[in-house]
């Protein structure tokens, strides 16, 4: 991993844009159409690696990224920064409320600058994101106050004040912090206009609060939530960042949750808020490559990708690269590759296969039939095989899209997100693996009679009894093994106690 650590004394973030697709002084309307159009840039923080854009962050859990140590980070991933949630850090449990979640009080050093740094083990070198809700979040029963948050934490659902949460990021001093934003958590489609508008109204309010404050450290810079719901309702919130915050430099960037169609309509009211940049927060593990480069051609500068930990979790190794191969194969090619298929069983071939070149620790160290293997005795090696696999496709596949947008600008990065499309299928595959035994903090609330993540590792025995795990995950248990013959004294004892019963072979 070739680390450029800026300057430690530099204050706060810098951005620069190295190449958009319309130059200072073009008209309004050049200026909105170069809203929604793919741009380069560099994202520099002090004392960390800096980020090229576009490019994309590693989405953690419980601080880390799943199945991958922090050594792991620093020897075989090149990720552009991570995402942190602090619901991930802090709980209330009923038996001591005022107990001080210990990353408070974490120690610090040279090394680990900071408490996020000191108590997850990430190396100091990454850049650190810090929301209060993880990506994506787990449907809250709970709504939002005029002053809080509904969070999910491992004791439970609990409520986070804006000003918990400005102290937080005063201590934590994260990179990056992204103030509060009143989103809906527990409903499925978009909020209603009454809903959206007080979505708009309290986000507002908050954000005067945090930028009033003097909470927030100056090396953290702070990326204003954009709301997933139309410009109109949220114009004065918008108009307020970009009259009040920018000209002072508090402001840094914007955070758009799920909404990048909305640049246009910022560019032609708010077009001092176009040289931020811009992160896109995709709540969806169902986003594909395909929408990541639509959003790129909108002008997304960062995104989290939840579905990298997804697809890794499915058993599948990332098989697509940017620019498509050519001349394109016959047919649509797949995303991914189910490492967890028979027919791998016996494969000496990379994880990915049409990525015969591909540079990562597990395609250098390893072949397709030994992952296979550890997928299928549930060795956690192999989902942190498919974790350093995948998330250096990703990086190459920014590497890609910068390198088109450097040598051939906006027009030939068109010309190639065409042909991607029509190079790959539209989806990833399913997964046919067994998955990670899932932990109480990963599990869904999406109310009464949800089925249990995890099977059952054994059943009770009996004729009215159906096998361990049937009728509760859709999956038949193991079979009951067979007693070895010359042993039926024991099978009548164990019979008489109840502990097993013999099974005709």
């Amino acid at each position: 991993m070739t680390v450029d650590i800026q300057d430690p004394e530099q204050e706060i973030m810098r951005f620069e844009v190295l190449k958009a697709a319309v130059n200072d002084g073009a008209t309004a309307a050049a200026a909105a159409a170069a809203a929604a159009a793919a741009r380069l840039g560099r994202l520099a923080f002090p004392g960390r690696a800096p980020i090229n854009t576009p490019n994309f962050l590693g989405v953690t859990s419980r601080g880390t990224l799943p199945h991958v140590t922090p050594d792991n980070v620093s020897q075989h991933l090149n990720i552009g920064g991570v995402y942190m949630s602090l619901e991930d850090f802090i709980e209330k449990p009923q038996q001591n409320i005022k107990r001080i979640p210990p990353i408070y009080a974490q120690p610090v050093s040279p090394k680990l600058p900071t408490p996020l740094y000191s108590f997850t083990g990430m190396p100091s070198s990454v850049p650190i994101i810090l929301s209060a809700r993880r990506l994506p979040a787990v449907p809250s029963p709970l709504g939002n106050t005029n002053k809080s948050v509904s969070i999910f934490t491992n004791t439970g659902f609990q409520t986070l004040t804006t000003d918990d949460y400005r102290a937080a990021v005063s201590t934590l001093k994260p990179d990056i912090a992204i103030p509060l934003a009143d989103l809906t958590s527990n409903t499925s489609g978009p909020p209603t206009s009454k809903r959206a508008l007080r979505m708009a109204e309290r986000t507002d309010e908050w954000i005067v609060d945090w930028f009033s404050s003097s909470s927030p450290p100056p090396s953290t810079a702070t990326f204003a939530p954009v709301l997933p719901i139309p410009y109109p309702i949220q114009w004065e919130y918008l108009a307020r960042l970009a009259e009040d915050y920018v000209p002072t430099n508090q402001l840094s960037g914007l955070a758009f949750h799920d909404n990048p169609d909305l640049l246009p309509d910022i560019a032609e009211h708010c077009p001092s808020l176009l040289p931020l940049p811009r992160l896109s927060l995709i709540p969806s593990i169902s986003t594909t490559p395909h929408q990541v480069l639509r959003q790129v051609a909108l002008g997304i500068d960062l995104f989290t990708l939840p579905f990298i930990n997804t697809v890794s979790d499915a058993g599948i190794a990332l098989n697509f690269a940017f620019p498509a191969p050519s001349p394109p194969p016959s047919g649509l090619q797949p995303l991914g590759t189910d490492l967890s298929l028979p027919s791998f069983a016996t494969s000496l071939t990379p994880l990915a296969t049409s990525l015969r070149n591909c540079q990562c620790y597990a395609c250098k160290s390893h072949h397709a039939a030994y992952v296979h293997h550890l997928l299928a005795a549930r060795e956690m090696l192999g989902w942190t095989l498919l974790q350093i696999h995948n998330h250096a496709v990703m990086t190459s596949f920014f590497a890609g899209i910068r390198f088109v947008l450097e040598t051939g600008g906006e027009e030939l990065f068109e010309k190639e997100r065409n042909r991607f499309l029509a190079t790959y299928e539209p989806d990833f595959p399913a997964g046919m693996g067994e998955r990670p035994r899932q932990r109480g903090y990963q599990y869904k609330s999406v109310g009464g009679g949800e089925p249990k993540k995890n099977k059952p590792a054994w059943g009770k025995l009996g004729p009215d009894t159906p096998p361990a795990g049937e009728g509760q995950t859709g999956e038949e248990g193991p079979e009951t093994p067979v007693v070895p013959e010359g042993q039926t004294d024991t099978v009548e004892e164990l019979e008489k106690k109840g502990f097993a019963e013999e099974v005709a072979s």
